[in-house]
């Protein structure tokens, strides 16, 4: 096993052979074989094993027998302990999924502290076809039919190469010790009730059945594979060259397949299947419907869709004294001074002209409040800043991201669009304060 095992990682790209890799042993046949390969393989490693105290002394034991290999193998060792239980109740969540989640963000915490490259665990060929069936059961997709992925993030899963049954031949071979868990012949847990009952059915209807299964699901892998490439190339069609965060309704709705389309370019930004059903279907509605994920949000814009990561509720304010010739944060500004008879105005949105003397210091550099009012250029009436950015054709992301210059409360100039009426230069002007965008 040991030859399949280094090809099987080397053809993989799984990790090189000098990679620091924390490896997470429960114990159990699975984990104690992939320690005996790491070990004949000699490679660079530690372990890692969690106690969920699920099964009263016996959790105990499989700690000390972990600790006790370790240590007669000279190998770190890092060990914590779980509430499981009461860390799912609180979170509602399944045992098996408090597990899950509890183990894995401990090994991440591991691998950053200890700069490990990889966490690997031993995932085999069984639990991949395993995994075909929970995933079929829940609703899923072509991705879901894949199964387990030999490479995802900083996990790596080596033994997806062979089965169980090998597995136990090699442990029974090499007289490798373990720790058994009597749980995993519990039928009440999902994924024992298809290992005991589902598959063995399955084979008795074809005794090569699940090797059948892995290959099929190798061809939805390519399959997949071709999908993505595929889905790329079309979402490149109908998103802004500019900003890939942003679609063109009007290119979308007229691709062969439009809501497969939506659904791959939203899932990247976290959106569940329900939100982007519900926003293919109002498409064609009012402008301004806004659609949340947990870490961004979907504006409707007239003939676009706009992403941007949802905003932080903190209002940010930064000064400008009269001393300041350069803005670094939020936004890159160079602050000049002129003599008003040398001086000559510059068109140019990104830059405002200014009377000095009509300053008061230090103004103040912020997002707008809903209400306020300015005076635009050339106009003698006011006129609300949520009007101006329709009448601008702003999109609402657009507005957020807008700054606006005060002085003395009042409105200076809205950064990029228009400065404030009562600031302009004028025949009596003496001094000129010119502000300009730096190009980012």
């Amino acid at each position: 096993m040991i030859n399949r095992f280094n090809l099987y990682y080397s053809e993989n790209q799984l990790f090189q052979h000098s990679d620091k890799i924390l490896l997470a042993i429960s114990g159990g046949i699975d984990s104690m074989v992939l320690w005996r390969l790491f070990e004949e393989a000699g490679l660079n490693y530690a372990v890692a094993h969690c106690n969920f105290h699920l099964r009263g002394d016996d959790s105990n034991q499989d700690e000390v027998f972990v600790k006790e290999t370790a240590n007669y193998l000279g190998v770190k060792i890092y060990t914590t302990h779980f509430d499981t239980q009461e860390y799912a109740s609180a979170a509602g969540i399944s045992i098996e999924m408090a597990a899950r989640q509890l183990r894995y963000d401990w090994f991440e915490e591991i691998r950053r502290e200890g700069n490990f490259r990889w966490i690997a665990t031993a995932h085999h060929l069984d639990d991949m076809l395993e995994t075909f069936f929970i995933n079929l059961v829940r609703k899923t997709g072509i991705r879901g039919l894949t199964g387990i992925k030999p490479k995802s993030g900083y996990l790596v899963r080596p033994l997806l190469f062979t089965s169980r049954s090998e597995i136990e031949a090699y442990a029974r071979s090499k007289e490798i010790e373990f720790r058994t868990d009597i749980t995993n012949e519990d039928v009440v847990y999902q994924r024992n009730f298809i290992r005991h009952r589902i598959i063995p059915e399955l084979e008795k209807l074809n005794p090569a059945f699940k090797n059948n299964l892995a290959e099929t699901m190798e061809n939805l892998r390519q399959a997949e594979e071709f999908n993505d490439y595929e889905t790329a190339r079309q979402i490149r069609k109908i998103s802004s060259p500019q900003n890939p965060d942003e679609i063109t309704i009007s290119s979308l709705v007229k691709q062969a397949f439009p809501d497969q389309l939506l659904f791959a370019w939203m899932t990247r930004y976290g959106f569940n299947p329900s939100i982007i059903k519900e926003v293919y279907s109002h498409l064609e509605g009012e402008p301004g419907r806004q659609f949340f994920s947990k870490s961004h949000r979907l504006v409707t814009d007239r003939d676009k869709l706009i992403v941007t990561p949802i905003p932080e509720s903190s209002e940010e304010i930064f000064y400008l004294e009269n001393s300041d010739t350069w803005l670094g944060h939020p936004i890159q500004m160079t602050i000049t001074r002129h003599a008003a008879s040398e001086f000559r105005i510059i068109s140019d949105p990104r830059t405002a002209c200014l009377d000095e003397d009509k300053l008061e210091y230090p103004l103040i550099l912020r997002k707008w409040s809903p209400g306020e009012y300015f005076q635009p250029l050339g106009m003698h009436g006011f006129k609300k800043i949520s009007d101006f950015f329709i009448d601008q054709k702003l999109s609402i992301p657009e507005k957020e991201n807008t700054w606006i210059l005060y002085s003395g409360g009042k409105v200076v100039w809205i950064v990029s669009h228009r400065i404030d009426n009562r600031f302009k230069i004028t025949k009596e002007t003496k001094m000129v304060v010119q502000l300009t965008l730096d190009t980012q």
